[in-house]
């Protein structure tokens, strides 16, 4: 019996450093301490865990890229320049952020024109930040860890919509159907008043339907006097296309038309020695700036036989 007016004092049962550790600093930073202390002491076994489990981290992506101004080149459309930028939700992502630019038609975008690209992917250049680490103890050993960066793959489905919106973006025509080419460009010859021919005829009977080889604005339709009938249409890259001795028009100026729309029907109306197709690439809308017109074809992915 201790003596009246006497307490006994408490005693404390002192506990192991790395079991203090354990319970403040957490067990992933005492399993270590642990191991030290039951190779010296002699621990069983059994008072630590064979492995440590599987941990898995994933970290938040990365923030969307920042703001940018694109200028517009020949040859560019919505498509091709979502693509090659990374822009999340593609080109119509691109044709919602810069509508009040490009105007109605996501197809009529022309060289020079200041597009502001938003929203890029995590694929426009940064490292795949997801990685898993895989930690395995034995007693009395260090935790050895090891890192497999994930791979970050794009799905079948992705990549076959994103191929489908370009090609219907940046789609390209022959003229005619079926038709071979009668007499080629720059052919010189002294019954064209510049000396040389200055497109291309597809030798096609009257009534064959001829249509727009790409999407555009319908600049002029109606007579051209040694044209006869004729279409002029221009096109995003700036060029013109022009499409003479038709029989029959089905078209008005400033209407716009899509790749392989109805332009109206070949004939042989004007100055001509029989029906066929006279079809020209511009660089305005007058006669006189004529380019190669298969060369052009050619460059957008046409065969021309």
């Amino acid at each position: 019996m201790p003596a009246k007016g006497k307490h006994r004092r408490p005693r404390f049962l002192r506990l192991p450093r790395s079991i203090a550790l354990a319970g403040t600093g957490g067990a992933a930073l005492a399993l270590p301490l642990m191991g030290a202390v039951c190779a010296h002491a002699a621990a069983p076994a059994a008072a630590v865990p064979s492995a440590v489990q599987k941990i898995t981290t994933v970290s938040a992506p990365a923030a969307a890229d920042g703001e940018k101004t694109y200028v517009v080149k020949s040859g560019d459309t919505l498509a091709k320049i979502a693509d090659r930028q990374h822009v999340s939700g593609g080109w119509k992502k691109l044709y919602a952020d810069n509508r009040a630019v490009v105007g109605g038609d996501p197809k009529l975008i022309r060289p020079g024109l200041k597009l502001t690209i938003v929203g890029r992917s995590a694929a426009a250049g940064a490292t795949p930040q997801a990685a898993e680490l895989s930690s395995v103890s034995s007693v009395g050993s260090a935790t050895a860890l090891s890192v497999r960066p994930a791979v970050e793959t794009a799905t079948a489905t992705d990549t076959t919509a994103a191929k489908a919106a370009q090609a219907a973006d940046a789609g390209y025509t022959l003229p005619v159907e079926g038709a071979t080419i009668g007499t080629g460009y720059k052919v010189p010859g002294s019954m064209w008043s510049s000396g040389y021919h200055t497109g291309v005829d597809f030798v096609v009977p009257t009534g064959t339907t001829v249509r727009s080889v790409a999407a555009g604005t319908v600049v002029s339709a109606g007579w051209g006097g040694a044209y006869g009938n004729q279409v002029v249409v221009q096109h995003a890259d700036g060029r013109y296309s022009q499409y003479a001795h038709l029989s029959a028009l089905s078209v008005s100026a400033g209407q716009t038309v899509t790749a392989g729309q109805r332009l109206g029907l070949s004939g042989a109306t004007g100055n001509v020695t029989g029906p066929h197709l006279h079809f020209e690439i511009r660089t305005t809308p007058v006669y006189g700036s004529d380019v190669d017109p298969v060369a052009y074809l050619r460059a957008h992915g046409v065969v021309v036989a």
